[in-house]
């Protein structure tokens, strides 16, 4: 999954400007060790503790920390256990990002607005940083809740400088031209197994035996820490996709510490769904959100000539696939990287006109557009390479995945009938999986009973592909008393702080006032992007390029 736009807007800025306890989890398998819930609730505590203690050291951001960091962002770091029963062995730190509280009216200069504390946003992943959104602030939209909330990034375990993880050598990450065949071949498929095992060796063997310890459950605590290294008694947080997971965790775990959270485009959080089955939801749901693009592409058929139907753009995508496997475009983009361009647009659809208008002059003589959108970029090796081994880590850690291949090669075999889009690429990234050296977590069941938390926020697009809507109308279920308001007939993936003014609406009137919408509510979708045959990007899609560096799954 692709980070939220709010924090891509936050980077483009920054570009262009220049004691409730913790629930346990326990580690299944052969081979798991005992890890007691009573020594990481004991952990937990002796971390909040010091943390409170010790505070944070804001300064001035280094160029390894933000480059080129505006004045006013500030950085500094907050030190957690890497092992939460072992809170005095090895610790590791997290850098934090913040823009104070301007405490400054927009709509009026004279007025003083009282500040409510911290807001702390995580984009998703796993492997997104936060460092950027902090930025957000300066964004028309966001300078009342900037006004009264001092704006916190941070990255989480594994990500960054955050005690950063690697599988392989970033120098061999961006393998291109590479193949993305939807039905693939026997001979295709052991390559891809054998690839997989190298992947997982590659990260016990580059990460050691820490990698374990890089969970969800891990990454709420450290949640816990961070609330108490800035000082704050009850956390607001306000976490995207991947986010929205362990945004969940944190508040079955510490219902006490919350004081008010927003979850956007949530992560289906039962147990049985975390996460080899949410991973067979996503592929089918991003079939869905292709049949959207190609109806879209097909309306406009006078701009971008693909064809005057669904089927004929089809036929379209698979003939440029097809010439790319005979001759990569720029010696660099074949249907791997066609294929990885084309998923951007199932997440979000101001990336449609580029897509379409790149995909429209290689078919028509002009590879150029296509090369610039889909061609690797080596500058940004290192940071795909840091979050693509976050991602795996964090969920091959968090729950058992089938070990047996046949397992695997039946289901999405049987998927990649009826979603041919995504099915096998979904699978290869998840594969490492099967043959993960760590032990395995048992997930949290996340449930909260009535009254035991404060009520929670939940945003989500209807046709949202990368996390499906199913999995926000199951958090709404399981959190007693949280509220879930939909962009009905859309599929952005993250909506708060979008180009939907209803939705935006009802954010700041929870995160400002406390108050929220009532049950069922909804919001009539944003305007879809309209036809440029120029190739020409919005805005928004223009500061998620600016930041691309990872196909984040969730």
């Amino acid at each position: 999954m692709r980070a939220a736009a709010l924090y891509s807007a936050a980077g483009s800025l920054l570009l262009t400007t220049l004691a409730a306890a913790p629930a346990g989890g326990t580690p299944t398998g052969p081979g798991a060790p005992a890890a007691p819930a009573a020594g990481e609730l004991r952990g937990t505590a002796v971390a909040v503790a010091r943390a409170r203690a010790a505070g944070i050291d804001f300064g001035a951001c280094s160029a390894a920390d933000v480059p080129e960091a505006p004045s006013g962002l500030q950085c500094g770091t907050v030190t957690v256990p890497l092992d939460y029963a072992r809170p005095d062995g090895r610790r590791i730190e997290l850098t934090v990002s913040r823009v104070r509280a301007t405490q400054k009216d927009p709509a009026n200069s004279k007025r003083k607005i009282p500040r409510q504390g911290a807001l702390v946003y995580n984009p998703g992943g796993p492997g997104g940083s936060g460092m950027y959104f902090p930025l957000i602030g300066r964004v028309p939209g966001w300078q009342r809740i900037a006004a009264a909330y001092d704006l916190v990034g941070y990255a989480p375990r594994g990500v960054g400088r955050s005690a950063p993880l690697s599988c392989e050598d970033p120098k061999r990450f961006f393998k291109a031209p590479t193949a993305s065949p939807t039905h693939p071949s026997e001979a295709y498929k052991r390559q891809r197994v054998t690839q997989a095992k190298a992947y997982a060796k590659g990260c016990a063997q580059r990460s050691g035996s820490g990698l374990r310890h890089y969970t969800s459950l891990n990454n709420a605590r450290d949640l816990d820490v961070l609330r108490a290294a800035l000082g704050e008694n009850r956390l607001t947080f306000m976490g995207a996709s991947y986010g929205t997971y362990y945004g969940a965790l944190y508040a079955a775990m510490f219902p006490s510490h919350l004081r008010r959270m927003v979850l956007d485009s949530a992560v289906n959080p039962d147990p049985q769904k975390i996460w080899y089955r949410g991973n067979l939801d996503q592929s089918a749901a991003f079939e869905e959100r292709w049949a959207d693009f190609r109806d879209w592409i097909a309306r406009h058929d006078d701009v971008y000539r693909l064809g005057a139907t669904p089927r004929k753009v089809q036929r379209s995508y698979d003939i440029a696939r097809d010439r790319l496997a005979g001759k990569a475009a720029g010696g660099k983009v074949g249907p791997g990287q066609l294929q990885s361009a084309f998923l951007t647009a199932g997440y979000y659809d101001d990336f449609w006109p580029s897509r379409a208008q790149a995909l429209s002059a290689y078919l028509h003589g002009d590879p150029k557009p296509l090369v610039r959108l889909a061609a690797p970029h080596p500058e940004t090796a290192a940071e795909a390479e840091n979050g693509r081994a976050v991602y795996t880590a964090v969920e091959c850690n968090d729950a058992s995945w089938p070990t047996d291949w046949k397992v695997w090669d039946r289901d999405n075999t049987r998927l990649a009938r009826v979603a041919p889009f995504e099915t096998w690429d979904n699978a290869w990234m998840n594969l490492p999986c099967a043959y993960w050296p760590a032990p395995r977590q048992r997930p949290l069941d996340v449930r909260t009973g009535p009254g035991e938390l404060p009520p929670v926020l939940i945003l989500a697009a209807e046709r949202d592909a990368a996390a499906p809507y199913e999995g926000s109308v199951e958090m709404n279920r399981r959190l007693a008393g949280s509220v879930l308001l939909t962009e009905r007939d859309a599929g952005t993936h993250g909506v708060g702080g979008g180009p939907n003014s209803c939705i935006n609406a009802h954010l700041d009137a929870y995160l400002l006032r406390g108050r929220l919408p009532a049950r069922h509510a909804s919001c009539a979708p944003h305007p879809e992007p309209k036809p440029d045959a120029s190739g020409g990007r919005s805005d928004t899609a223009a500061r998620r390029d600016a930041l691309k560096g990872k196909a984040d799954r969730r």
